[in-house]
């Protein structure tokens, strides 16, 4: 069995992920997480989480992978318990001292090594597996060979690989830049991606003279990373032993999580079925925002260095959140996100095959009222939109723009 693994920042992130054919899904707790500048989920919030991703037959990891200093281990038990308690699937873990509270207190909740930890070889692999963690998070840095021996040599323990998403310059993380930039920890969950801001330099007697970096006349950005793209290679991972695919980005927008689960669920069918993957799937991972792409070390080939930009690019913004669709008025409910009008053609983003890439040409709108209106310019303003395009809730209505 292969697991797509999707980021969730917010519980509508979660929905999404789940619409869209997530099999399971990662998000952080205010606490212990690496994404503090994610939403996130209080207590209550990972609850309700839980009890919905159980609902639809999915799973529910939390992660717990600071590099944590001795004032992070105060309530740590209580909260990994109250965790235990909620039904949480796993916790994804890099610190020894973290796995040894949770080996402790968990009762029915597995622990997954996180990609912070670097295992970057079986014997590390198996290590961990020794110390009670059911899954291994890869580091980045391996190649599918590598992957091949490690899973030869490890056996029943699971392996997780990134498949998608942004990359750190730094090995596997653990970076600090941050910290010495700004006093902000990334390793305990802030990070202000110091690599992807344009550096200059000056000289000593001239400091009102900045001078920009240059290597090869390609551009400024040294440190910053391409995004991983691995959706036409699924089966190579497949067969290496990797059986969780993770997708990058908790702190990523909801239409970039719809967009990419959405792909990689239909190119992990095609390659179960024994298909071709899709060229069609490449394209729409252009359609969300991205950097340049790379297979980054998966092939020996270590060009994950964006030189052009550090800016992210998108061909389409996310226009509407469908809610459902209206059998008595015969057209869809949605939430809006971004500006359209009357006139505008919007592309549809559907878990429904039969409609994906379908287009719908706004003749008629209406807002909660029933009054007409040509300008969908308020902020989540709720619409009723007519077309014979039967949608489904969490749907996606989405507009070129590049």
């Amino acid at each position: 069995m292969i697991e797509l693994l999707a980021p969730c920042g917010d519980i509508n992130k979660l929905k999404t992920a789940i619409h869209f054919g997530a099999d399971a899904v990662y998000v952080g707790g205010n606490s212990y997480g690496l994404r503090r500048g994610a939403k996130n989920f209080s207590n209550e919030q990972l609850k309700e989480a839980v009890e919905y991703v159980h609902s639809k037959g999915k799973k529910l990891y939390v992660t717990c992978n600071i590099v944590a200093h001795n004032e992070d281990f105060a309530g740590l038990a209580e909260y990994l318990q109250y965790l235990d308690s909620i039904a949480v699937d796993a916790v994804i873990v890099s610190d020894p001292g973290i796995i040894m509270v949770a080996r402790e207190v968990l009762k029915t909740t597995e622990i997954h090594l996180s990609t912070q930890a670097n295992a970057t070889n079986k014997y590390s692999v198996k290590f961990w597996a020794d110390q009670g963690c059911s899954r291994v998070v890869l580091a980045r840095e391996l190649s599918v060979p590598e992957i091949t021996e490690i899973k030869e040599h490890i056996g029943e323990v699971e392996l997780e690989a990134f498949v998608h998403g942004a990359m750190c310059i730094a090995h596997s993380g653990r970076c600090l830049l941050s910290n010495y930039l700004t006093k902000r920890d990334g390793n305990r969950g802030g990070c202000v991606q110091a690599c992807r801001w344009e550096y200059k330099i000056h000289e000593v007697n001239r400091p009102d003279s900045p001078m920009s970096i240059s290597e090869d006349e390609r551009g400024t950005y040294i440190m910053n990373s391409r995004d991983l793209n691995m959706l036409k290679h699924v089966g190579d991972l497949a067969k290496a032993g990797v059986t969780s695919f993770k997708i990058e980005g908790r702190m990523k927008s909801q239409y970039y999580v719809g967009t990419v689960i959405a792909a990689y669920r239909k190119a992990i069918d095609a390659y179960l079925e024994g298909r071709e993957i899709p060229d069609l799937l490449e394209m729409e991972l252009l359609k969300t925002s991205h950097r340049d792409y790379t297979t980054g070390f998966y092939y020996g080939d270590t060009d994950t260095v964006n030189l052009e930009s550090s800016q992210a690019t998108c061909e389409y913004d996310f226009m509407a959140e469908v809610r459902g669709y209206d059998e008595e008025r015969g057209g869809i409910i949605v939430e809006q996100r971004n500006r359209f009008k009357i006139g505008d053609t919007l592309e549809i983003l559907s878990a429904d095959e039969k409609f994906v890439n379908s287009e719908i040409l706004i003749e008629n709108m209406q807002n909660e009222l029933g009054e007409e209106i040509d300008d969908a310019k308020l902020v989540q303003q709720v619409l009723y939109i007519k077309t014979d395009f039967h949608l489904q809730k969490h749907d996606i209505l989405r507009k070129k723009v590049m």
